[in-house]
Order: structure tokens, then C-alpha cells, then sequence
């Protein structure tokens, strides 16, 4: 075989290698394949890969082509003083004919796993100017030692085994990550679901007796007592917020169906809202038709959404403001619009609204309360519902919430 028969079959071998290397993201398999074709490449007795450990700044074994890689992965390899960090500071590739009597040759590795090394080149692992590891290639079986087309050789197949390399670790990264974040989701639902059920027992209680205790005294109760049930409201608006995003997140949340008036519901939640609404300064409209509004769905889950949106529209209309709740019937959809007077949402923001924890204003300057959840609870059960929901708003003149449900739902949810 002449020598360019021998160079075109290498590239040949570097381009399969590549193509394979670029179709393999589990790092160890992948390190090992490399090792294996630098010695094969190189006709080495044996190759290894050593990576930069950037939390202590030495070179560790990661795989070895012929030597057992449990010795060699618990011996570090320092930067200064030995031939592998001499390649990873300089990022110039290394022959050396006879590291018995190279002074730079780290002999403790070879001394701890009985192994000697005669010959060795060394190519740096480069992703742009970025070095991450060094390539090595050892005892060259040819008695000419290793040569310049071996040099060409290990850094084309370097090149390739970086990028491989990187895009290997960050898909591991990527996945532990994702793994964290699966964790901390369960936690925070375990969380979720731990605190609402000790909330609501003493808060049921809360409410038992301030109710009671406003029924008998009347007029002579007082706002400090109003203050207290509106507070235990506002604390039962926000463990039922909490514990619905939770059900509706990990899909436990389902229908239960039943035929009702659409007004009812409607007038229902504007009364609770009105004496809030009053006290802010703002007046609640409803304008509705005098046929009823007949509609299959989960009564209490639309309440719940017609809550949220009335919540939405107080807080965010100034004194002396308006919100307007009309509802309609085309055809085999009510459509329902709660309007309000407000401060209005910026267009860009309008597409992030119905998003967890999205909130107009800067979370560390805001003048409104809430969590930010509220939308995504009305967004979630409205599409539990087969329909769906927009906003429209103009800043500083106000928004619109529209949701349209069909009539009844095509089947049991």
C-alpha cells in the first residue's frame, strides 16, 4: 500500500469515526471509542484521554485504550510538570521519541499501574480557543516512531472528538438539570399539597367563627371583624389557587358536569366581589340577557374562573373605575367578557399573561398584590372545558378578558 493509499484510507477511517462520534451523547462510550481509534489510527499500543478538571486544575484520566481504567482514573495528572499539561497550556500538538529521558514525562502514573511508556504523542482537545483535554497516543509499534501524518492524523481526529465531547457533557448537564427540575416540581407539588391541607382546617375554622360573629352582631361588628374575613377569603382564594394549578399541572383535575344558568353564576361572583369593589371605589356592572343562559359544565370550576378574573379586574382598576361582566350566547358558545377601567396591560406583555407566575408590573416595585397564578387557573380551566380564552387591552384605558365554553361538552371529563 503506498503512502497516499495509506493517508486516504486513515481520513476514510477519521470521517466514519466522525460520523459516528457525532450520533453518540452518553460520554463514557463515547470516550472510549475515541481512545480505541487513536490507537488503532496511530498504530499505538495504547491511547488515553485526560480531561481538565476545573474545580481542582489538573488532568484526569477518562479513558484508556489497553490500560485498565479504574487505576488510572484515581491518579490526577498536574499541569505543571508533566508532558499532558505542557500540550494543554501550549495548544500545540507534542512527539517525544524517548520520555525515558524527557524530564516533563510524569512517571508516577507508570510506576503506579506498571506500565512503561517509551514513545509518546500528545494533541490538545480544543473547542475554539477553549482547551478541555489532551489526546494521547503511546508506544508507537513502528520502531521510526511516530511521525507527522500521525500528528495530522490524531489532531483531525481530535478536532472531531472535541465538539463530540462537549456536546456530550452538555446534553449530560442538560439531563441532570431537567432531572432536577422533575424533582423540585414533585417537591413543590408535595409542598403544595401539604400546606393547603394544614391550612384549611384551622381557616374553616377562622371563618366559621367570624361569620357567625358577624351574622349575630350586625352593624355593631365593626371593620376590624370585616377586615378578618376578608383576610381569611383572601388566604381561602389563594390555597384554592395553589391547590387548582396543582391538580390542573399534574392532570388530576377533572369535570364534574352538571346543566345551570350562566347568569346565576355570573351574579353570584359579582356580589361577592361588589362590597370589595366598593370599598376600592369601583363599581360592578353586569349586563345580561333576560333568556337564561343555559350551559353544561363544572358549576364551581366556572366560578372559580370568573373569580380570578373579577379579582384581576379590582385590583388592577384604580377609585373611581369600572368592571363590566356581559355574557352571550352564539350559536352553541357562551362567550363571557369581564371588562374593567384599569391600568391596562403593555402589548407585549399580553401573550405572557396566562403564564405562571406572569405579572405586569416588576415583582420588586409592584403596588398589587397576588401571585400571578390567577390567569393561568382561568386559562387552564377554560381548556379543560374545550373552549378557550384571550385578552384584549389597551395600557391606561383598560382590558378586556374574554372565554367562550361551548354549550355542553362532547363527553364525560
Amino acid at each position: 500500500m503506498s503512502d497516499l493509499e495509506a493517508r486516504v484510507q486513515r481520513l476514510e477511517k477519521i470521517l466514519a469515526v466522525s460520523l459516528e462520534l457525532s450520533s453518540t451523547v452518553a460520554l463514557e462510550p463515547l470516550l472510549r471509542k475515541i481512545a480505541a481509534t487513536a490507537a488503532e489510527l496511530t498504530g499505538s499500543e495504547g491511547a488515553s484521554i485526560l480531561l481538565l478538571d476545573a474545580r481542582t486544575g489538573e488532568l484526569r484520566f477518562r479513558a484508556a485504550a489497553s490500560e485498565p481504567m479504574g487505576q488510572l482514573a484515581c491518579i490526577p495528572v498536574p499541569i505543571e510538570g508533566s508532558i499532558a499539561g505542557t500540550v494543554l497550556t501550549s495548544g500545540e500538538p507534542m512527539i517525544v521519541a524517548n520520555a525515558r529521558r524527557d524530564p516533563r514525562h510524569y512517571r508516577e502514573v507508570g510506576e503506579r499501574i506498571g506500565f512503561e511508556t517509551r514513545s509518546l504523542l500528545a494533541v490538545p482537545l480544543q473547542i475554539k480557543d477553549r482547551r478541555i483535554g489532551v489526546l494521547e497516543a503511546v508506544n508507537k509499534r513502528d520502531e521510526k516512531g511516530f511521525a507527522q501524518e500521525d500528528v495530522e492524523t490524531l489532531v483531525a481526529l481530535a478536532a472531531q472528538a472535541a465538539v463530540a465531547i462537549e456536546n456530550a457533557r452538555l446534553v449530560g448537564a442538560l439531563r441532570e438539570a431537567y432531572a432536577r427540575l422533575g424533582e423540585l416540581d414533585r417537591l413543590k407539588s408535595d409542598f403544595i399539597a401539604i400546606a393547603s391541607h394544614e391550612l384549611r382546617t384551622p381557616l374553616s375554622l377562622i371563618l366559621g367563627y367570624a361569620t357567625m360573629l358577624r351574622e349575630q352582631l350586625g352593624e355593631a361588628a365593626g371593620p376590624q371583624l370585616d377586615a378578618v374575613l376578608r383576610a381569611a377569603l383572601r388566604l381561602r382564594h389563594i390555597i384554592e389557587t395553589m391547590l387548582n394549578l396543582r391538580y390542573l399541572e399534574t392532570g388530576q383535575l377533572s369535570l364534574s358536569c352538571e346543566s345551570f344558568d350562566l347568569r346565576e353564576v355570573i351574579r353570584e361572583a359579582c356580589d361577592d366581589y361588589r362590597s370589595m369593589a366598593e370599598a376600592n371605589g369601583l363599581e360592578v356592572q353586569t349586563h345580561l340577557p333576560t333568556e337564561p343562559l343555559v350551559l353544561v359544565a363544572d358549576r364551581r370550576k366556572i366560578r372559580v374562573v370568573l373569580d380570578n378574573l373579577l379579582s384581576n379586574a379590582v385590583k388592577f382598576t384604580p377609585r373611581g373605575g369600572r368592571v363590566r361582566v356581559t355574557a352571550t350566547q352564539r350559536g352553541d358558545q357562551m362567550e363571557v367578557t369581564v371588562a374593567d377601567t384599569g391600568v391596562g396591560v403593555p402589548p407585549e406583555a399580553l401573550e405572557q399573561i396566562f403564564e405562571r407566575f406572569q405579572q405586569v408590573e416588576d415583582p420588586m416595585t409592584r403596588r398589587y398584590g397576588g401571585m400571578g397564578l390567577g390567569l393561568s387557573i382561568v386559562k387552564g380551566l377554560v381548556e379543560l372545558h374545550n373552549g378557550k380564552v384571550w385578552a384584549e387591552s389597551v395600557p391606561d384605558r383598560g382590558s378586556r378578558f374574554v372565554f367562550v365554553l361551548p354549550t355542553a361538552q362532547p363527553f364525560p371529563r
